[in-house]
């Protein structure tokens, strides 16, 4: 199969694997190797992509690059960094102009060409840079551009040489899969991958990988690490894997009695159940940092593992660690090279390293998506309860209870409000800032920037879609916008010292059980990829705490859109959540990933 390969060149970008599987859902097989990759190397490859990347081309600090593999007699695609190192290369200039694009933005065409094979323009595509090529490298031209870049996309006149500041491998780009199946057509690649070669293939690595030993596997519940779980038992037999759930304490109400049925009514004997709640939440206990919550909780999975070994008296030598890793769970933890670290992740703490490193770590899954993932899960006969469950990862609501020392020590910009409204239509609504922040990811890097928020609004999606796009591309230190859905208008909130508490996770499971239980009634399970409801320590008088709601849409992961609700459905979901004792407001975020992240943190 390695015969006819596209070749996709890693820069550290949150996307650069989203491109290989993108590829690989049209049928043609992909390889993802390193920029200072030999030449050698790729001299099975039908044609090469070069992937975006959190650096600036024009830094000293940039990823090592073997510059001659643009002179290869290939096609070759590049995409976001990869658009402006190619350009640069060819004599162009890349520069930070001020202004960023991030989200939807809106392509013409300016020039024919073989990418545009039965494309219509003008067409949606999606934006995540700060810099930009602002002189035409030579013996170029610009076949596309948006109301925001002149140079959006490039060809060489004599070459296969394509270059794309946007992204055509995320979902929110309307033509992409027909971009990159133009590309691939103009390397000639035949269509050779599926997913049932995808089966086979992970069965004898995991068989190789496994060997004569036994894999004791973490089980939350999800799609992930239930497949995973499947696809192990396929492979090594059921004698040679145990599943193991562990109770944190950080899981929806009701949903641990849940799980275990589910995989009782599956006919596997071999899962059990601990409950070890106690000993994360002290781990939690006084910790504010989401980077170090997520390190904790990692932590303390591992341990509970060896106390587990040692309580059956079995060998650690004996036994692997299985985990439902996917790549985009690991990505925005610096999970390749160049990547930048967006957020830290309990499957890739010190200790999980050690494993890895060890040889001791089995994770099935991690090249693929969740699409993919869910794809697999029906294929291997697991039912819809399991396969279509929104995303809940092992931290669970741990992460989405934000905790605070008391300080509003945020140190921003006295004017960030006032820029905030002058980013708006005059007089269109009124805006203010939240005093918490929330991680984002902005040209492949991280932010840690409070919120804007918004009220005395239309009740119009369209519009506070334009404005939450407004506002995080020329408010730099923005990377989220929230609607306020009560109180009708917002007074000061004051930040109040709060933790990770039983008491604090009980009102958020309340509130999450009220906003899950909406969807299900409305059939919107499937419409709705996930369901995070934040629960934020601000309240006008200090003492009590904020909801946001944060559904989103979205098929990999590495992009989103916020969810539309129905307007009736969202106003009767904001009563039952503003009757909740010590609910003080609640938020409906509006932000697309990117800027922002799917949660807060």
């Amino acid at each position: 199969m390695s015969n006819d390969c596209l070749a996709v060149l890693d820069f550290g970008s949150q996307y650069a694997h989203l491109i290989a599987k993108r590829l690989r859902r049209l049928g043609f097989y992909t390889e993802i190797h390193t920029p200072a990759s030999p030449a050698s190397k790729l001299a099975h490859a039908r044609g090469l992509i070069l992937s975006g990347g959190p650096a600036s081309v024009y830094e000293e600090q940039t990823p090592d690059f073997n510059s001659e593999l643009l002179e290869l007699e290939l096609p070759i695609l590049g995409l976001c960094y990869g658009h402006q190192l190619t350009a640069l290369h060819f004599g162009g200039s890349i520069e930070n102009t001020g202004s960023g694009e991030f989200g939807k933005a809106h392509l013409q065409q300016t020039h024919p060409s073989a990418l545009w094979k039965g494309i219509d323009f003008p067409t949606q595509v999606w934006m995540s840079h700060q810099d930009s090529v602002t002189d035409l490298p030579r013996d170029f031209e610009i076949i596309a551009k948006t109301d925001g870049c002149p140079f959006a996309a490039l060809q060489h006149h004599q070459k296969p040489i394509y270059t794309l500041q946007f992204h055509p491998e995320v979902k929110d780009t309307l033509c992409g899969s027909e971009i990159l199946a133009n590309f691939a057509e103009i390397c000639g690649m035949p269509k050779n991958w599926s997913m049932q070669n995808f089966i086979s293939l992970a069965k004898e690595q995991i068989r190789q990988e496994v060997a004569s030993r036994k894999v004791l596997m973490f089980l939350s519940g999800g799609v992930d690490s239930s497949v995973a779980f499947a696809l192990l038992n396929e492979a090594l037999g059921t004698d040679r894997v145990h599943g193991l759930y562990m109770d944190n304490g950080f899981m929806r109400q009701g949903e641990s009695e849940q799980i275990m049925q589910r995989y009782r009514d599956l006919g596997y004997t071999n899962v059990e159940a601990r409950d070890f709640s106690k000993e994360f939440l002290e781990a939690l206990a006084r910790l504010t940092d989401p980077q170090q919550k997520r390190h904790q909780v990692g932590a303390v999975f591992i341990r509970m593992r060896e106390r587990f070994l040692r309580e059956l008296q079995l060998n650690p030598e004996d036994w692997m660690l299985g985990q439902g890793t996917l790549y985009p769970d690991i990505i925005e933890s610096g999970g390749s090279e160049h990547a930048n670290v967006i957020k830290s992740h309990h499957n890739r703490v010190d200790e999980v390293m050690e494993l890895l490193e060890a040889g001791q770590l089995v994770e099935p899954l991690k090249d693929l998506y969740k699409d993919e993932v869910r794809e697999l899960g029906s294929l291997l006969g697991l039912p819809d309860s399991i396969v279509w469950r929104h995303p809940f990862p092992g931290p669970g609501l741990s992460v989405n209870v934000l905790c605070s020392e008391g300080r509003n020590d945020l140190g921003t910009d006295s004017r960030l409000e006032q820029r905030v409204l002058e980013a708006l239509p005059e007089n269109s609504c009124s805006a203010s800032v939240l005093p918490v922040r929330s991680v984002g990811v902005q040209g492949d890097q991280r932010t840690y920037t409070p919120p804007a928020v918004l009220w005395e609004t239309p009740e119009d999606w369209n519009w506070l879609e334009e404005q939450s796009i407004r506002i995080t591309n020329s408010v730099r230190e923005i990377n989220r916008v929230v609607l306020l859905l009560s109180p009708a208008a917002l007074t000061p909130l004051k930040i109040r010292e709060a933790y990770c508490t039983r008491k604090r996770l009980d009102l958020l499971r309340q509130a999450d059980a009220i906003a899950t239980k909406t969807l299900m009634e409305h059939d919107l399970m499937r419409d709705i990829f996930q369901l995070l409801v934040i629960l934020l320590p601000i309240s006008e008088d200090g003492k009590g705490d904020s909801i946001v709601l944060r559904p989103v849409c979205s098929e990999d992961v590495m992009t989103a859109q916020f969810a539309r609700l129905d307007w009736d459905l969202l106003n009767s979901l904001k009563q039952s959540l503003s009757n909740l004792p010590g609910i003080d407001a609640v938020f409906y975020d509006i932000t697309h990933k990117p800027p922002a992240t799917f949660g807060w943190e």
